[in-house]
């Protein structure tokens, strides 16, 4: 069985009722023993923050897969493989990177401050800085 659901809202945006929606049946349908696989075009579309913790949580729990078509994740993911521990840990991330730069937690729980959240993509492109710079200095 396929459903499709579209959202033209964006990624920033703190409610996206077609993606709670898509979650939601993913949830009942696997309640019935069902497997189900959230298909997704990229990761930054689930989300980003808090909110993206939470998602990854609640479909780790009611053992949904994830498929993204596109990016760097590109590929499907199992609810108990190291993509789900990685979007988790990427949204501490960028809550602790904010946090940093002087952002409230309130304005990162609800996006207030637009333009200072960082995309999973950004925080993975920060970390991979971060390890070649790492590595260039203790070869130094």
């Amino acid at each position: 069985m396929t459903r499709v659901f579209s959202e033209r809202s964006s990624t920033r945006a703190t409610r996206r009722p077609e993606l709670e929606a898509a979650v939601k049946l993913a949830g009942e349908i696997r309640s019935s023993d069902v497997a189900v696989t959230l298909v997704v075009h990229e990761h930054k579309w689930l989300g980003r923050g808090t909110e993206l913790a939470m998602l990854t949580e609640e479909l780790k729990t009611s053992d949904v897969g994830l498929e993204f078509l596109t990016g760097e994740l590109k590929g499907s993911h199992g609810p108990s493989g190291i993509v789900f521990t990685v979007l988790a840990a990427m949204s501490g991330m960028e809550r602790e990177y904010l946090r940093d730069q002087e952002v409230s937690l309130r304005d990162i729980a609800t996006g207030a401050k637009k333009g200072q959240h960082s995309s999973p993509a950004t925080v993975m492109r920060m970390l991979r800085e971060h390890d070649e710079q790492a590595a260039t200095a203790a070869s130094a």
